[in-house]
């Protein structure tokens, strides 16, 4: 347990760092969404590009039992690198946006 509390504030804390950052090019901004209670996190873009509306997913993160499962990754740098760069072992990182039988081929867990 002292582990999944431990993911649960790395996913925290690099989604409050993104949930920072502004656009330079439109009038949009990031909101970052966190349902505590049932462990998923969400980073949205929302707002305007001049008369077209902006809205989409980011980034979208749920601990499943003792797993991070990445269910979308829009970031450059990707979110699974981060993480590993904070010491989460490929074991407990499920690639949640490749098909169940692909996951195999990943280095991370399959489920």
């Amino acid at each position: 347990m002292a582990r999944i509390n431990e993911y649960r504030d790395y996913i925290q804390n690099i989604l409050n760092k993104y949930s920072s950052y502004k656009s330079s090019y439109d009038d949009s901004e990031i909101q970052l969404i966190e349902d505590k209670e049932r462990d998923h996190y969400q980073l949205v873009s929302v707002g305007w590009h001049g008369q077209q509306r902006i809205y989409g997913c980011i980034l979208h993160i749920d601990l499943k039992g003792d797993k991070i499962w990445i269910q979308h990754d829009g970031t450059e740098i990707g979110i699974a690198n981060e993480l590993l760069s904070l010491g989460v072992p490929k074991k407990d990182i499920v690639l949640g946006f490749h098909a169940p039988y692909k996951r195999k081929y990943t280095e991370f867990a399959v489920n």
